[in-house]
């Protein structure tokens, strides 16, 4: 099949932020400068990762993420009726058997869910207007107002009835996309880590915990991301990136695909899903056999969270493999998450980033062709 792809060498979204990006968000949190002055800097920031993006030859092109803190947080709080309190405690996984422990920020629901402004608009117009390839924008899943916190982080004063909940938040969602779509955008990503949790075992476990039941969600979810992207225009690329963490090189969740991808590949009404697929953390090829006709599995077999470069043998071996599962030409390659999902950026350097990209790149373009 043609990829619905603009290549079949793409990444997920989010590079590490420069020095001086870093320094201004410094600089406006003491005051010390404004917020015109703060996107100054980071539009300067994208006009630079924007032309490191078509020097290495990528044809999708994002801003890095450059605006934002967290990948999520920034564009849920611009909802209304979301609120941050707090954190929620998680212990980071780090190559090498240790832990990281963190609190990512908790999103709780206080009031209905509403889409009463343009939450990407802008950001999106801007990177359109820097780049002669086609603009990405990634943005994160439904899934997650709702996962980590269950019923407990959504009021029941507000929502006495989840599946009024459910309905506002895709409705919410729907005004967004409708509104990136009358921008012009035509490549959209999504971002849960919900899927990829319910992955492992331990996740499966909180989760019942909090009065979920993790092998009904996949369905679930599946149907919140559908009623979100159903506005849609049909030359939109919609694609799903499946994350288990990525917060300073660490992760939150292990397990292979089996739980969830039949439900995912065959219900979710998306052209492209990005998996991680870097390390044994990952699982193997095997769940890839339920993908149907007409839709592509990026495999994420580049790690961001190491600096050490994988060799071209390496990679191709692994899509070998995979294609043992999944036709090749329902196939493509990326690293398996953002670089920087967080402002805090994983541990390799900016020049372990370039040569990673560019490796993907180039065993795409011998696997596949240019």
């Amino acid at each position: 099949m043609s990829s619905p792809l603009p290549s079949r060498a793409d990444h997920v979204g989010s590079f590490l932020r420069p020095k001086a990006l870093l320094e201004a968000r410094d600089q406006y949190r003491a005051g010390k400068i404004d917020a015109p002055a703060l996107r100054a800097a980071e539009d300067q920031a994208i006009r630079e990762v924007v032309a490191m993006q078509e020097w290495l030859g990528l044809k999708a092109i994002t801003d890095g993420e450059f605006r934002r803190t967290f990948f999520h947080t920034d564009f849920l709080l611009q909802l209304d009726g979301i609120e941050e309190q707090g954190g929620m405690q998680v212990s980071f996984r780090q190559h090498g058997g240790q832990s990281l422990d963190y609190a990512p920020p908790r999103m709780v629901v206080t009031g209905k869910v509403r889409h009463s402004k343009p939450i990407q608009r802008a950001d999106f117009a801007y990177l359109a207007s820097v780049t002669s390839e086609t603009p990405k924008v990634t943005i994160p899943s439904p899934t997650m107002l709702h996962f980590r916190a269950g019923r407990e982080g959504i009021s029941e004063t507000v929502y006495p009835d989840m599946a009024e909940f459910f309905a506002d938040v895709a409705a919410a969602y729907r005004a967004e996309v409708n509104d990136l779509a009358d921008a012009g955008c035509r490549y959209l990503q999504l971002d849960d880590t919900n899927l990829a949790y319910l992955c492992d075992d331990q996740q499966r476990e909180n989760a019942r915990k909090r009065g979920l039941d993790p092998d009904e969600l996949p369905r679930h979810y599946a149907g919140m991301i559908n009623a979100a992207l159903a506005g849609a225009p049909d030359d939109m690329v919609k694609a799903v990136h499946l994350c288990r963490g990525n917060f300073r090189s660490s992760w939150a969740a292990e397990g292979g695909y089996e739980p969830v991808a039949e439900v995912m590949f065959n219900e979710l009404n998306v052209d492209a899903f990005f998996l991680e697929y870097d390390d044994a953390r990952s699982g193997d090829f095997a769940p890839l056999r339920f993908l149907p006709k007409g839709k592509l599995v990026v495999l994420g077999l580049v790690t961001t969270k190491l600096g050490d470069l994988e060799t071209k043998d390496e990679i191709r071996r692994r899509i070998e493999a995979a294609a043992e599962y999944a036709p090749l030409d329902q196939l493509a390659l990326s690293p398996q998450c953002g670089f920087s999902s967080t402002v805090h950026g994983n541990d390799i350097e900016v020049a372990q980033q370039a040569d990673k990209m560019r490796l993907v790149i180039e065993v795409a373009e011998e696997v596949w062709g240019g």
